[in-house]
């Protein structure tokens, strides 16, 4: 569909004379700060740890095997390593979140 044209040019924004629009914050003036909020991971027990370290971490509790016979993946079961299992895990979010629940579950536990 066509619209036709009004033949009203488009109001162009006022310009101030430092080449900001006129609505723009002078210099002089302090910028607005924003209103303090809780950082949305302040209640998520993985927040700052890496892929990598939780991985390890389950490695050094339950072995290769052991990690293979709670999540059946193939890349804890065929010639498991450290580098293929993240290559994995960071491209396949199921399997991720099937690790982390597993570590999260281990630091519920305390052990």
């Amino acid at each position: 569909m066509h619209r036709p044209t009004s033949g009203k040019a488009a109001a162009k924004p006022t310009v101030g004379s430092e080449g900001r629009p006129a609505s723009a914050t002078p210099t002089g003036s302090p910028p607005a700060t924003a209103p303090a909020t809780p950082t949305p991971q302040a209640n998520n027990p993985l927040h700052g740890l890496t892929l990598e370290a939780i991985l390890s971490t389950l490695v050094e509790k339950y072995g290769w095997e052991g990690l293979a016979g709670r999540i059946p993946v193939k890349c804890f079961m065929s010639d498991p390593s450290l580098k293929s299992s993240l290559t994995f895990l960071r491209r396949t979010p199921w399997a991720r979140e099937k690790v982390e629940k597993l570590y999260l579950g281990r630091l519920r536990r305390g052990r």
